[in-house]
This record gives structure tokens, sequence and C-alpha cells, in this order.
């Protein structure tokens, strides 16, 4: 039996480049006698690797693991292949073990690698095979350094400052000459095993990100050039080139149309010396700041003239060996984030010719199929830009925003998962995602609030969230085996809060503010707060976080209930009405309002929806509260765009539907400052990109067309229109048992409805 495993790295690694992200290059040719037939490649790294096969850009991965769990990904290359030689080239970042030293997303291990094995025929059925050995080859690239985005907080660690070496800047060529590598060293099956990450390895439980080429919409700002604007145009569509002369500087705002996430490539002839800024940004903004945060105010996200880009960068000094027949391409590890591009071009001695400037746009492969019509056109705009900032958050995990952090956290990733499930019905990421959130669960019962995570957090209500997720995929997909197996993390995680229970039967203090408490008592970044947490938290327990347990125990009830768990199902009751009977006695005001605390004056907006929407108080009384927080806005904090979901709920519950329609104003408000994607909040405007915020994905296909599932697994189907302030409304819903077509308008007092459903789904009307 072979002793080495298919594990391989570098004979010189040192401590000098353990202690920093450090990209490795490796490449294997091989020869094809003939035709290659049927060509599998498997492939994983510690930490990151990025595949190219005879210089086209392949596949990156592997998709995102931890240290209990590490992914391979099955990739058929046959198309890449040719008759002849044939060129393997793979980039292998590592990241250091400090924690924040390196991508917050990205787990790593003691072991940095590159696992391959590689199998294959050609149509004469001769085999091959090329898995990881000492006959790869590989050079630590010395000129890509990994920068960190910012000075204090920096969870990406993407960025790149490039200085790209004659002897390296076209190493994926077939002709390259690679006599000064070095031969990879395989590890001992001793050091890597199979049990532990990285050797325990997984099949790729997600699709592979798309990849789709993309043209930038054009120059929105010729800040500094010697070439016209139209000259510029035509280099971003492939029909020009432009020429910077010697000694000169060049500054260029570039605009993709909307914001995205890709990998932009920047193709040039000559330019020794010379150096790029590719600075990325999501906005315009203006030069005043907002104290919280040292935010910059935001107005018109377009406006060039009175605001400048603020965002980051890459910095790339060419080699300067690319001609017109082999240009030499810039294209950067990992993707970016950016709806505009600043482009400054600095030249020495030499000019530089740029023949494109281009990007592959990528990301989770997510097929939106449900569309819905409305007497409100300005939902649809509202509709383009939900859909688009799902799509930006979605890529091997769910995402908070796609510019800053790229961390999946649980109260965002639940309305995701909601807002997939109602407009494409796809589970794949959901059930990764849950699985993600199990592996997170802590000693004491809760679970990090973002995970994969080098740097672990805890947000205590966030538990409850991931409750809520299992709850929502039974009621889609009805998996009984996946909710048996997540069960006893459901069971800890309540038990955590039953501990935490205060005499009176509420929940006692749990947490506090970030960084001054053991845990961060987050609820909404309401601008009345303090970083999220309701101000009762200087006077003791918050009511918020006993609604959300009592929320985390109704679903667990019914999850219980769903498996054959009476016994349990029952308990989870009992515990929900006894802290419901507390709140009641403890936390109402004389007016009847809910209280942010036990006793404490202060009320939200909050408490009221999840006290409805828990049924915590009748429907009348909660009514009544809701309305009092609507038409006094400034006496009460404010639902921001993260808890408008449930505050919607609650308008539901209580018959007041038609005040969505100043709530939607929060996003109409968005699309006249040419945003192009939701913002994370109305009042604290840092990502331009956040998905909690695609509310509209859910709520046009499940409320106003009335299309959700009334029992588990949509055996049986609500169609219970919600109309509110609407005239009518149409569409079709795309559901795991197929597409549900609605239509209804007010006639007369009444609503007149039609609908078209699969064979074998019963309709509840």
């Amino acid at each position: 039996m072979d002793e080495y495993s298919k594990w391989i790295w570098c004979n010189d690694w040192n401590e000098h480049y353990a202690n920093a992200a450090t990209m490795v290059l490796f490449r294997k040719k091989i020869e094809f006698e003939a035709e290659p037939k049927e060509v599998v490649i498997t492939v994983s790294a510690d930490s990151r690797y990025k595949l190219y096969i005879n210089q086209t850009f392949v596949e990156v991965g592997p998709s995102k693991g931890d240290s209990q769990i590490w992914y391979q990904d099955n990739i058929d290359i046959t198309s890449y292949l040719k008759k002849g030689s044939n060129v393997i080239a793979i980039m292998v970042l590592r990241y250091p073990l400090k924690p924040t030293d390196g991508n917050q997303s990205i787990i790593r291990t003691n072991y940095p690698g590159l696992y391959v094995i590689g199998m294959g025929k050609d149509v004469d059925n001769n085999n091959y095979e090329f898995s990881a050995d000492g006959t790869w080859k590989y050079m630590v690239h010395d000129g890509i350094k990994i920068v960190p985005e910012a000075a204090g907080f920096a969870p990406l660690q993407i960025y790149e400052e490039v200085r790209e070496q004659e002897s390296s800047w076209d190493w994926k060529a077939e002709d390259y000459i690679d006599s000064d590598w070095r031969a990879a060293v395989p590890y001992h099956k001793s050091q890597i095993r199979d049990a532990v990450s990285p050797g325990n390895l997984n099949p790729r439980t997600i699709p592979f990100m798309y990849k789709k080429k993309r043209y930038f919409k054009g120059i929105i700002n010729l800040k500094q050039s010697k070439s016209d604007l139209e000259i510029w145009n035509q280099m971003l569509h492939g029909k020009e080139k432009i020429v910077i002369p010697p000694w000169s500087e060049e500054i260029v705002e570039i605009d993709a149309g909307e914001e995205t996430t890709g990998y932009y490539r920047l193709f040039i002839e000559n330019g020794n010396s010379s150096e790029f800024t590719i600075l990325q940004s999501e906005a315009y903004v203006q030069n005043d700041r907002i104290a919280e945060g040292n935010l910059p105010v935001k107005e018109d996200r377009m406006d060039y003239i009175n605001g400048h880009l603020e965002g980051y960068q890459d910095l790339y000094y060419p080699a300067g060996r690319g001609t017109d027949t082999r240009l030499e391409c810039y294209e950067p590890f990992w993707f970016r984030t950016f709806r505009f591009i600043q482009l400054k071009i600095v030249t020495k001695d030499s000019p530089v010719i740029i023949h494109g400037f281009d990007y592959i746009e990528t990301g989770y492969p997510l097929n939106i199929e449900t569309k819905v019509n409305t007497s409100d056109e300005s939902l649809q705009d509202i509709w383009e830009i939900s859909e688009r900032t799902l799509q930006r958050c979605m890529h091997e995990t769910y995402e908070d925003c796609p510019f800053y952090e790229q961390l999946q956290y649980a109260m965002d990733s639940r309305a995701q998962i909601l807002y997939t499930y109602a407009s494409a019905a796809d589970d794949r990421l959901a059930r990764k995602c849950i699985d993600d959130f199990k592996r997170a669960q802590r000693y004491d019962g809760l679970i990090s609030s973002a995970y994969p995570n080098t740097k672990p957090n805890v947000i205590p209500g966030f538990s409850i969230f991931y409750i809520m997720m299992l709850h929502d995929h039974m009621m889609y997909f009805g998996d009984k085996d996946l909710i048996s197996y997540h069960m006893p993390s459901i069971e800890n995680v309540l038990y955590f809060f039953e501990q935490k229970k205060a005499e009176q039967r509420y929940l006692g203090q749990v947490g506090g503010y970030h960084r001054q408490h053991k845990f961060w008592s987050f609820i909404d970044w309401t601008p009345e707060w303090k970083i999220g947490v309701p101000n009762a938290i200087n006077q003791g327990p918050i009511t918020m976080e006993s609604l959300l347990y009592i929320l985390g125990l109704q679903k667990a009830a019914e999850l219980a209930d769903y498996i054959g768990r009476k016994e349990q199902a029952l308990k989870y009751q009992e515990e929900a009405v006894s802290v419901q009977d507390s709140i009641r006695k403890y936390c109402i005001g004389a007016d009847g309002m809910v209280q942010d605390g036990p006793g404490v004056y202060e009320y939200s907006q909050h408490c009221q929806v999840f006290a409805v929407i828990t049924n915590t108080i009748d429907i009348q009384k909660g009514k009544e509260n809701l309305l009092k927080t609507i038409e006094q806005q400034e006496r009460y904090a404010q639902c921001s765009v993260s808890m408008i979901l449930y505050l919607f709920r609650a308008l539901e519950m209580t018959g007041l539907y038609d005040y969505t329609d100043q709530y939607w104003n929060v996003w109409r408000k968005m699309i006249q400052n040419h945003m192009t994607t939701s913002a994370e909040s109305n009042s604290y405007c840092r990502s331009e990109c956040h998905a909690w915020g695609a509310v509209a994905l859910y709520e046009l296909p499940a409320i106003i067309l009335g299309v959700r599932p009334a029992t588990p697994g949509f055996e049986k189907v609500y169609i219970r229109p919600i109309t509110g302030y609407l005239e009518y409304a149409d569409g079709y819903v795309i559901t795991p048992k197929g597409k549900i077509e609605v239509s209804w308008k007010k006639k007369e007092n009444e609503i007149q409805l039609d609908y078209k459903a699969p064979e074998g789904i019963e309709v509840v009307l």
C-alpha cells in the first residue's frame, strides 16, 4: 500500500511563509496520445485553490468547511483538455493559523497543502493518472502579498499587492519553462489523517458557482486621461485599446451598471515599471461623515460630481513582458464586490497598452422562477433589487454582505433561506447552512452567530433563528430525517435559555453590549439603541430575548410533533405558555404595551411585533399597540430593514397589512438614490448589499399572492392572498411541488381569485 497521501506541499516552507497569507503555484504537464475522453480531477486544499487548465479558469474551492469536515471537488475536465501537451496549473492560497491574519470564513489546519487525484482515459482507452506526488512542481510567489482591507476589523483579507515577476507572469502557459521550480513533497499518510480536517474529505454538497463573462457598462467619470471617453468605452467592450504614454498618470471611474461579484481581468501589453491601483466601491459617497462608525454620508449613489468613491483596492505592478500576441493578465485570486471601479494608472519610462478590462461574474447558481405583478409598479423595481441582493449574497455560504464581511450569520441566513424557498424552491445551500450551524454549537448550547468563522462570536437570540430555519425547511420540504438529525442541537439551544430564566420565569439578563459583556444581545440596528441592543439592558433583562425564546419553543414544539415526539412537543408548548404568562405579568405597561424590559418604561416596535407573532398578547391588543408605534414613530424604536420581515408578519396577523405601503418607502427611497441592491439598514447604511433586506422575494409570492405551505412538505398549500392596499396581483410561484399560478383583483368590495395548482397538491383557501 502506498505510504504517501495525495496531499503535497513545499519542501522549503518556513516560518516566514507560515505566518503570512502566502500564494503557492503548482504545475503539472500531461501528454494525451489521443483525444481525451473521460477525465476527472478531484481537488482540495488548505486553504483555497484556483484551478486552471491550459490557461482557462476552471474552478475555485474547496467549498467552505471547518475543523470537523473538509470538502473536495470532483470536476470533469475533459472539455478543457486536448490531444498532446496539457498544463494543469493550480494556485493555492494558504492563510496563517492566527485567526485575525486571514479570511475569517476560511478555516485552516496545521497542514497547508494541495490535494489532487487525477485520472482519465482517451478515445483509444489509454489510461492516465496525474495525482499529486513528487512529479508536480511548485513555486512560492513572493510577489503576491495579501493585505488587510482595514486597520481594525478586517474579516476578508483578500486584497492584493502584486509585483509580478518576469519569471512567473505567464506560468500557466504550455511553453513556460519551469526548470527552476522545485519538486513538491507528498505528505505521509500518518501526517494527514482521514478522521480530521483537512484529511476528512467529503464530497461537495452544493453546486459550483456560476461564471459568466461580463463587460462593464462604461466610464462614468473620466477624471484624468489623454484618451477620450469613446475610446475608453470601446476598450471596455473589447473593441479598442488604450495607450498610456510614459510618465503619465490617468484616472478613470468605471460603472458596472449594478452591484456585482466577480473576478475583474486586466489585459495589458508592455507596462514595465507601471503601477495600477484598482479601487472597488459600492457607491459614490459624500464628504460628510456620520459619527457612529465614521461612515460617509450617502445620497445619490451615482453622484460623481459632488461625491467620491471609497472602498478597497488592489495594487498591481506588471512584469512588463506582455506583447500584442501574448498579453499579460491580472486577475485577483478571490472574487471582488463592486459597482464602480476606479482605475488609476501611473507609468514611468515605458508606455502601457490596455487591451481589455472586463470581469467574470460569479455566484451561487440561483434560478429564480417566481414572478409577481401587482397594481403597484414600484414593487416590480423593489423585486428586481431584492433578487439581485439575494444573488450577490449567495456563494459557498449565505453571506450577510459580499463587500465587507462575507460571513454567514444565523439571523440573516434564516431570512435569506426563506426568500430562496419562495422565489426558487431551492434548498441545496440552505441544507449546507443548517448543517454548518449544527457544527457551530458551543458547549453551552448556543451556536456561534456567524459560521464558518475563525473568530467565533455569540449573539444569543441568533440561536433561535437556527430553529426557525429548520421549521421553514419542514414546511417547504418535509424532511423528517433532517429534523431528527438536528433535534438534539435544538434541545441544547433551548436548554441554555431554560437555565437563564429568572425566578419570575422570564429570561434573566443573558448578554449585553458588544465587547462589554460575555454575549452581545443584538436585536436590530435601530438608531434609538446603542449598537443594536435595547436600552433596557442597562436596567436588567430585555423582553425581546424572552419573546425569541418563546418563538423558539413554539417552532421546536411543531418540529417535535412532526417527527412523532409528542411528549417533547407538549413540554415545549407548556414552557412557552409559562414564559408567556410571565411576560404578561411583568412586562406589560399600564397602557397595555409590551415593555422593552420587565418594569422598564421603554417601548419599541420590536416587542409589540414579536408579542403578536408569538400570540403572547391577543390580536386586538396587538393591533392597538402596533398602531401606536406606526402613528407615533418618534416615540418608539422602529424596526429597521433587518426586522421588517417580522413587522410585516405582525401587520398581516392584526389586519394592518395596508400599512406595508409606507414601509415599502424604505426601498423606494433606495431606488430613488440609484441603488441596485438593498441596504443593510435605513439608518445605519454601511453595506449597500445586505440580503436580509430582500423582503419582497417572500412578501410578494407568499403573502400578496398568498402561496405558502399549509402543512409540512407542501402537501397542502394555502392560497390566501393578503391584498392590503393593492388593487390586483398575478403571477406564478415555484414550489417544491411545482408551479402555482394565481391572479386576483378587487371588485366591488370582493376579491375575485383564480388559481391553477399541480395535480396531487391540496389547495386550502
